[in-house]
């Protein structure tokens, strides 16, 4: 039997796509740099074998599944070329498994991760499923029927794929890197509606996938009237959020959600959709709903102190506004401060006036420095150019995050798809010694 070999085994979707296979009873092993990732540790848990990079990690009898960061030029894959080992890019090794199972991918410019995760969390519970979830997570079930994933729009990856079933959260303009313009992103999109094979779900309340042209039903999903399934009636409390679910304007059930704020309510509401599409039954769905608390880095808090310290991915000024938004929903007593980190110079550069408005929608903002990426790792900007435009704002280190200290009774939600854990560490390691 082949052995599975990553190249890049430490990516969220590299990871998870290894513990899935590692699950069904597949020999998985890989390589990556040295440095600490989030997504190594139930690579670590499965005692999956991490090793540094060196073209020497390459033998006959591997099959090689490549990360899509690393070029063909890498030592490994050119030494996979010369010694004749397959080589499959990660989305294309993705898209043939997927076709194995009943298939579900949700995809969209934001919400995606969180949408996989209450999807797989609540099939997993009531059918044999396996999933991939953007955060590194991936379970495998031996005889699965369904298998839930994220598919990711960034260089048009989830071309690859031509799943049953697509979830479609929203589209909106991001990776300015790689698409021109809205009607770029667009593109992609109608492109992988055509290769869905049984459904699409969509998010009906956004202007560009009302546009959507595909050869299988559309159901679209939202707050507004007109769409087939309808959140209405919602109702917050401590305990999170509820809402009356009506299809086609005829009353279906009540539903519950652990969590706050409207793209919450959204993405169960694609759920709740999708179940209902493939037959499944809607008790088990609201049951399940209730003890959903979340994916890796999306609102996940601690509290310390007096204060509640969040980690989330918002990386887009969509996103920042949704975190702020379900901050203030479920603290409404409290200071909500912002701690942000762009990612990339390129988004910062295109978003600039976007993350200026949606990071002044709290009640005061931190900048740290930005981060570039593998892809692009300098730019004229600077962090200097955000803080001129958000009024009040300070630039803050990760060797002085005293800054943060007295403003108490509050929300600080460190928010960044680079390594803004590094400075909520940092600020974790003064406020315990702090309060101690």
């Amino acid at each position: 039997m082949t052995v599975y070999h990553f190249v890049g085994i430490k990516g969220s979707g590299m990871s998870a796509l290894a513990q899935i296979l590692h699950d069904i009873g597949y020999e998985v092993q890989g390589s990556d740099v040295e440095k600490y990732f989030f997504t190594q540790k139930p690579l670590d848990d499965a005692g999956i074998k991490i090793l540094p990079f060196n073209r020497e990690n390459i033998k006959p009898g591997l099959t090689v599944i490549a990360g899509n960061a690393f070029p063909d030029t890498h030592e490994e894959i050119q030494e996979a070329f010369k010694l004749g080992v397959p080589v499959i890019r990660y989305h294309k090794f993705l898209g043939d498994f997927a076709n194995k199972f009943t298939s579900i991918a949700v995809t969209g410019a934001h919400g995606k991760t969180s949408t996989t995760g209450l999807l797989a969390h609540v099939m997993h519970a009531i059918k044999p499923t396996s999933y991939l979830i953007g955060d590194g997570t991936g379970v495998g079930v031996k005889d699965a029927e369904y298998f839930v994933f994220e598919a990711c729009e960034y260089r048009r990856h989830f071309l690859s794929y031509f799943p049953d079933y697509a979830i479609m959260t929203n589209i909106d303009f991001d990776h300015p890197d790689y698409y021109a313009n809205i009607n770029d992103v667009f593109s992609a999109f109608q492109e992988i509606a055509l290769q869905v094979k049984k459904g699409i779900i969509a998010y009906g309340d956004d202007e560009q996938l009302q546009k959507i042209q595909a050869k299988v039903p559309v159901l679209f999903y939202g707050f507004e009237e007109g769409n087939d399934f309808q959140a209405r009636n919602i109702v917050i409390d401590e305990t999170g959020t509820k809402f009356d679910v009506f299809v086609r304007n005829t009353f279906y059930a009540t539903f519950g959600i652990p969590t706050f704020g409207e793209h919450n309510v959204l993405n169960a509401l694609g759920v709740i959709a999708l179940c209902q599409y493939e037959g499944i039954d809607k008790e088990a769905v609201q049951e399940h709903l209730k003890t959903f608390h979340g994916v890796k880095r999306r609102f996940t808090e601690k509290k310390i102190g007096t204060q509640i310290v969040v980690d989330d991915y918002a990386h887009h000024p969509t996103e920042i506004k949704a975190t702020i938004d379900s901050a203030r929903k479920k603290y409404p007593n409290r200071e909500i401060v912002a701690v942000f980190q762009p990612h990339t110079f390129s988004r910062t550069q295109a978003f600039l006036n976007e993350f200026a408005e949606s990071l002044s929608l709290a009640d005061r903002v931190f900048l740290c420095d930005i981060f570039g990426s593998a892809r692009e790792n300098h730019g004229k900007l600077t962090i200097e150019d955000l803080q001129a435009k958000i009024e009040g704002s300070q630039i803050i280190k990760e060797n002085d995050m005293s800054p943060l200290l007295p403003i108490e009774n509050s929300v600080i939600l460190f928010m960044g798809a680079g390594d803004i854990q590094k400075y909520q560490q940092s600020y974790e390691d003064l406020l315990r010694n702090h309060v101690n």
